[in-house]
C-alpha cells in the first residue's frame, strides 16, 4: 500500500479527530457550540502570541480600556517578561502570560481571552512554583496578581495564608508522584 502524504498536517489536529471522537454524538447545536469554543481558543493563542510579540519589542498599543491593550502596555510599563516558564518539578511547571520580580514584588498577570469566569487560583500557583523554583520566603516578598479580561483588571494581593497550603501541596503532590513514577519503573 501507498499511502498518501500529508506531511503539511504532521503536528495538527483537526476538530472532527478520532482522538477526541466525543463529536460523533453531538447534533447541529453541540457540534456548532464546540466549534465556536474551539475557534476562540484558537484566537487566544494568537492573540497570546501577538501580546508576547508586543511586549518584548516594547511595542505599546493605543492607550483603551481593552483587555489586550490594558495588558500589554502593563506588562511593557511594569517591564515584565512574558511567557515565561516556571518549573518546581517534573509534575509541577507552567507557563506565565507575564511576570517580574523586582525589588522583592513579585507581578504575574495572566490575558483572559474568552468571556467565561476566571479564578484567581491559576496566578496563585504560578505564584507558589516562582516561590518554590527561586527559593523565596513568603515573609520577604510582596506579591500582586492580575487577570486581564472583558475589558478589566482585576487584582489580588494575596496573604501569605493563601499561597503556603498551596506550596505545601505542590512539595508533597510531586513527591508522591515521584514514588509512584519510581514505583512503575
Amino acid at each position: 500500500m501507498n499511502f498518501n502524504e500529508h506531511s503539511d498536517l504532521e503536528g495538527c489536529h483537526a476538530f472532527l479527530s478520532a482522538s477526541k471522537y466525543h463529536w460523533i454524538n453531538y447534533d447541529e447545536e453541540k457540534l456548532y457550540s464546540s466549534y465556536i469554543n474551539y475557534k476562540a481558543a484558537e484566537e487566544g493563542t494568537i492573540l497570546h502570541d501577538f501580546a508576547k510579540t508586543c511586549i518584548l519589542m516594547g511595542q505599546r498599543l493605543e492607550d483603551v480600556p481593552k483587555t489586550l491593550n490594558m495588558y500589554v502596555n502593563d506588562a511593557i510599563g511594569f517591564k515584565m517578561r512574558p511567557e515565561q516558564v516556571l518549573y518546581y518539578s517534573q509534575y509541577c511547571f507552567g507557563t506565565a502570560d507575564s511576570i517580574a520580580f523586582r525589588h522583592n514584588l513579585l507581578r504575574i498577570h495572566d490575558l483572559k481571552t474568552g468571556k467565561g469566569p476566571t479564578h484567581m487560583e491559576q496566578l496563585k500557583v504560578y505564584a507558589a512554583i516562582f516561590c518554590l523554583e527561586y527559593d523565596l520566603d513568603l515573609n520577604d516578598i510582596d506579591i500582586e496578581l492580575r487577570i486581564y479580561q472583558n475589558n478589566k483588571v482585576r487584582v489580588h494581593v494575596p496573604e501569605r495564608t493563601e499561597l503556603v497550603p498551596i506550596m505545601d501541596k505542590i512539595i508533597t503532590s510531586s513527591k508522591l508522584l515521584e514514588e509512584w513514577e519510581n514505583g512503575l519503573s
